[in-house]
């Protein structure tokens, strides 16, 4: 138990590390188009980020696919910005919510994306481990609760924003969407492979 325990930390710290700060730029652009009013929506998108990201980290572990760790730093920085440029494509056209099936099919590539981009830190993290189930729940989990932390925290600025300072809800999503693609577009240049 204390080992699931220690997997439950290292998965929330992976999340909440304010030095790799991917992920919480990933999952605050992914949260910005809700409210709490489509809790269920937002928590099934992180749910499913969430197995996503664990199943590529099986594949990796159980060597089912190896995958060039450049070309995958690279790419998260671009599901960043493709996630922060799709709210503002949804916010020209004035519906805040994507369809939801698109979102959902993107945001499970993003997590399979995201999850090989720590894969080889978890690899040699189980090296010692006699079974690799118990570290891969452990771990799924405290990323789950980290990203609800996250999530929580965009639809409580939201609320604050918009319900109670009454912003345009248009006026936030493209906002912090636009801080986002700033933030990420260096991310980009620094990553790439080349």
């Amino acid at each position: 138990m204390e080992g699931f325990l220690f997997y439950i930390e290292l998965g929330l710290g992976h999340v909440l590390d304010i030095n790799a700060y991917d992920h919480i730029l990933f999952l605050a652009a992914l949260a910005l188009p809700f409210t709490f009013r489509l809790w269920k929506q937002i928590l099934t998108l992180v749910t499913i980020f969430t197995v996503a990201h664990c199943l590529s980290l099986a594949f990796s572990v159980y060597e089912i696919v190896e995958v060039n760790v450049a070309w995958i730093e690279f790419l998260i920085p671009i599901t960043i910005l493709v996630t922060a440029l799709f709210n503002v494509k949804e916010v020209v056209k004035k519906d805040t919510i994507l369809n939801f099936k698109l979102q959902s099919a993107a945001t499970a590539f993003f997590g399979l994306i995201h999850g090989f981009g720590f894969s080889n830190y978890f690899k040699m993290l189980m090296a010692g481990e006699d079974s690799k189930l118990n570290p891969l729940l452990g771990f799924a989990t405290g990323i789950e609760l980290s990203q609800i932390v996250i999530i929580i925290g965009v639809l409580l600025l939201a609320f604050l924003l918009v319900e109670r300072l009454t912003l345009p809800k248009k006026y936030f999503v493209m906002g912090f969407s636009i801080i986002v693609i700033l933030i990420t577009l260096p991310m980009i240049y620094n990553t790439w492979p080349g």
